[in-house]
Formats: structure tokens, sequence, C-alpha cells
């Protein structure tokens, strides 16, 4: 049943709630100003329409959502396949698509698959979110540098002559390089004090984001230089025309057979994006404020905000975990927030509109250089490269695809790769498990109990099969099944023969909430495979090799000695 969480928190609501919700979201709102600028100037459309999205978006994200605290409108993800499309079928191409990807989401939400999403292997998030961050980071070399790349005659690259910006990695990193003699060093600098300045700052003060105090200084310094010292770099109102309110003129889709056949794939990638997206911030969500969000509801939400996004002028959007955050660190307790946060944009862009012109493009190159590093995901690739060969196998052809050819293709070859190597997993200890004989680090398999004597405060779940990227949602269960008094939780793994990255990653979530519930995780009847996986990543040292056992008894054993 569609439910919006905001028609749940109404009961109850009172004065204090909506002041923090108020301070909240006018925070939120500045926040997510200099972010819908750069997100969408990295997609090839104007700042108007990174504005335009955060506001009309942001408001049906949190009107129409499943969550209590989520903030949506454009991110850093989808600006790869957004500047391809508007380069090959305009903005009108772009709408087509856009309201495409709504009603895919909403028929999602209307069929309960938001579980669904889940499925899609860790490996292959980590890769195509890697491979945009590297995409976001190299289109932003000519803002940081203050390249000006001659198009009045056609530039010839890999064979093809250009008239404008390419879309595709390398010859746009080529057009890049024959442009290098027209480096300006001043707006380089700027660029370079403005990345540096975010990063210092992050180290020190959380609450303020850099991104915000790096706009400020950096429009204010353009302007004073430019007056008194004649030093010049591209701000935003000398590369786009600002529109005001009265000026918004929609963009109708263009729903004719073969462009809808045209843009499928691509309204499929920007769905499948927009989910796995706003779900994930969604659980992280979740998990700082201690409820639990309907997945289902949410996409339909994301399906009406990019339905509702196109007419007014915008581009795709879904939830964003560092606005989302932001939100929740500054006291935002229900949808309310995230409504504010819209209202804030729209009375900044009647206001001060004018003044957006101002802002360097420098600065912003250095922001959404910053994103990509924060989104990068740096310490999940370096627990990747210490799994198996087949998940590091899976990202990197995931990685190379997303940077190289396609975001669609990526995850189509990824889903593939990842089901091959594990029918092949399968296939191969099955035939190990025919002679039990041979285990490895002392972990013999677990044994059948009868009549378990589990202690108050001890709760028991077993696990059947392999543990992988579909059985994530099992090890949610027993968190929520884990009681205030539950002191422990054992889990047994007897039945467990495979465990992949996604296997690690659950296991290092319900780690996460584990602790925060002050919950001791034990380890019952561990197999060769997974228990070699944990060694090699360290999840064996982060459980404590102390909670690993290989029968039930001593684990119940040591269950007792932990709850008294």
């Amino acid at each position: 049943m569609f439910k919006p969480e905001l028609l749940n928190t109404m009961k109850g609501y009172d004065g204090k709630t909506f002041v923090s919700d108020l301070i909240a979201g006018v925070i939120v709102g500045i926040v997510a100003l200099p972010l819908a600028i750069a997100f969408a100037i990295a997609s090839g459309v104007g700042p108007a329409a990174g504005i335009f999205t955060a506001i009309i978006a942001g408001f049906c994200i949190s009107a129409f959502g499943g969550s209590r605290v989520q903030i949506g409108g454009p991110t850093g993800a989808f600006a790869v396949i957004v500047f391809g499309v508007v380069a090959k079928f305009g903005l009108g191409g772009l709408a087509t698509a856009t309201v495409m990807a709504g009603i895919i989401l909403i028929l999602l939400g209307v069929f309960k698959m938001g579980g669904l999403v889940k499925f899609i292997p860790y490996t292959i998030v980590t890769g195509f979110t890697a491979g945009i961050a590297v995409v976001i980071a190299s289109g932003q070399i000519g803002d940081f540098f203050g390249l000006h790349p001659d198009f009045s005659t056609p530039m010839m690259v890999m064979g093809e002559e250009l008239t404008k910006m390419p879309g595709d990695f390398l010859p746009k990193m080529i057009v890049f390089a024959k442009s290098a003699a027209s480096v300006n060093w001043y707006a380089f600098g700027m660029a370079a004090i403005c990345l540096a300045f975010i990063f210092i700052w992050s180290k020190f003060i959380k609450k303020i984001p850099g991104s915000i105090v790096v706009i400020v200084i950096a429009t204010v310094a353009s302007v004073l230089l430019d007056k008194y010292c004649a030093l010049k770099c591209d701000t935003i109102g000398s590369r786009y025309t600002i529109p005001s309110i009265s000026e918004l003129k929609p963009t109708m889709p263009d729903f004719n057979i073969s462009t809808i056949i045209d843009l499928f794939p691509t309204a499929i990638s920007i769905a499948v994006l927009a989910a796995i997206e706003s779900l994930l911030s969604a659980v992280v969500a979740d998990g700082m404020i201690g409820t639990k969000h309907d997945s289902n509801t949410e996409l339909i939400a994301q399906g009406i905000a990019n339905i509702a996004s196109p007419v007014f002028g915008g581009i795709p959007a879904t939830g964003a975990i560092a606005r989302t955050a932001t939100n929740i660190k500054n006291g935002g307790k229900t949808p309310v927030a995230g409504i504010i946060h819209a209202i804030t944009l729209l009375l900044i862009l009647i206001c001060m509109g004018p003044l957006v012109g101002y802002i360097p493009m420098p600065a912003l190159s250095a922001i959404l250089i910053n994103v990509a590093w924060n989104m990068a995901g740096f310490p999940a690739i370096r627990a990747l490269m210490k799994g198996q060969k087949s998940d590091i196998c899976v990202f990197f052809v995931t990685f190379l695809i997303t940077v190289f050819i396609d975001l669609t293709v990526a995850i189509a070859v990824g889903l593939g790769l990842a089901a091959f190597f594990f029918i092949k997993k399968m296939i191969d200890l099955s035939e190990v498990q025919g002679g039990r004989n041979v285990m490895t680090g002392g972990i013999k398999k677990d044994q059948p109990a009868e009549n378990l004597d589990i202690p108050h405060g001890v709760l028991v779940f077993e696990i059947e099969g392999p543990l992988f990227f579909g059985t994530v949602r099992k090890f949610e269960m027993a968190t929520e099944r884990a009681g205030a008094d539950c002191k422990v939780l054992v889990l047994r793994m007897r039945n467990t023969i495979y465990l992949d990255a996604g296997g690690i990653q659950a296991l290092q979530q319900l780690k996460a909430a584990c602790d925060r519930k002050g919950i001791t995780i034990v380890l019952s009847g561990i197999h060769t495979q997974p228990f070699m996986l944990c060694e090699k990543t360290g999840m064996a040292d982060k459980l404590g090799r102390e909670n690993i056992f290989d029968n039930i008894t001593a684990a119940l054993e040591r269950a007792k000695a932990i709850v008294g």
C-alpha cells in the first residue's frame, strides 16, 4: 500500500519538531545549492537545470517518499548518462529518457520490487561508482586548468572531426591534451587553492561543508581580482544564462516510437541507478536514526520526482547520501525538513538568482573533484583487492567499461560475469564438500546439535546455503530480531559453504549495527572458503578470533561468558 512517510510523521507532530526540521531544511538547502549547480554543469546542461531539479525533485521525494529524512536532488552518478544523452539527443531526448525512467521506478514500487535492487552485487556497485567518479573528475580538467579548446575549426580526434566537446572519455582526454597550451594559470591557482581548502576544512570542521565556504570566498575573490587586478576566469554567468522563475520554460518529452526505442536502455540505466542510490541512501539514514524505510514507497516517490523534474526543465534525480546525512546531523526529524530544503532553494533562486552568475568555474571544478574523490570509495576498493580473484575481476571489468564505454553496458556485463563466477564457484564447492576431511585453519564442520541450552540474552541465527549478495536480507532480519535485551548474536554457518565480497560487506554492516546496540557476534561452524576469505579481508580480526568456533556448543559457552 502506498503511504508516504510524511503522513505517518504528522501524527503527534509538534512545534519543537518543526523548529528542528526548519533549521535542518534551511542548512541543507544552502548546502545543496552549489552541488546542484555543479552536477548540472558536469552533466552538460545549464546551472538552472540543477537548481530546478533540486527544488522540484527534492520536494517530491520528501513529500511522497518512504524515508523520514531522505533528501533528493541531482547527484554526480547521473552526470555520465546525462552528458551523453544531451550530446546525442538534446534536452528533449533527456526529458523523454527521464520520464521513462520515472515510469519504470513507479512500476518497480507498485509491484513491490524494491527488495530486488539488493540483488545487484556489491562488486558491481563499487565498480561503476568508481568509474563514474573517474569520469566526473576527468571532465573537470578543462575548468580546473582554465583550458579553452578551439572548435572554431573542426578538431581531428581519433579519426573524427569534432566541433564541440565530446562525451566519451578518451576523445575528451585527447581534446584536453591538444588544448594544453591554453592553460589559464590564474584559474588553475584558484582551483588548486579551493580544492586544498575543502580537504583541509573537512578535517577540522564537520558541521559546515567546505563547498559552501569555498563558493562564497572564491566568488568574492573573483569579483575583486577582476575589478582591481584584471585577472579573469570563466564564471557561470559568462558561460550560461541564469533564467528567472518567470522565464522558466517546460521541456516536453518526445514520445515517438523511434525515440522510445533508442532511449529505452538509457531509461533503464537511469531507473536502476536512481533505485540503487536512493535505497542505499535510505538504508544509511535508517542506520543513523534507527528507523526502517519503505523501499517500495521510496521507489514510487523517485518515479514521481523523475517525471516531474524534466517538465520543469530539470534532470534525473535520486536520494543523495551526503545531503541526507547533513539533514540528520543538523536535526532533521521528518520529511518536512526535505520540503523546507526545496523551499529554501526556491527562495534563493528568486532573491539571489543573478548572484549565481558570479560563481567562478574553477571553484565549481574543485567541488566536483572533491565529490568524485569521496564517491570513488577507496576503502571499499582496498577491501575488495584483498578478496578473491573473481570479485576483483568483476570490479575491474565494471569499472573499465563504465569509464571507456557506457554505464548501461557495464551493469549488464557485470551482472553476467558475477552470475558466471557464482555458478562456477557453486560447482567447484560442491565437489570439494564431497570429501569432508580437508579443512583449513583448524576450522571443522559443525555437527547437528539437539536440545541447545541457549541462555537469556543470546540469539541464535542459522543461515541456510551460501552467503552471497542475494542473501544480504537475512542479515537485516537477524539485526531486526536482535532486541534490546540481546547481548550476543550467534551465527551458525554450518550450511554456509560460500562467501563473496557482498557477504563480507553484509558481515561488516551487521557488525556495525550490532556495535551500535552493544551486541557481540559469535560465529559457529564456519567452512573453509568463508573462513579463508574472512582471514584475507581482515574480517576475522574485526569479529575477534576468540569469537569464532568450530561447533555450536563452544560458541554457546562463549556466549554465556559474555552475558555473564
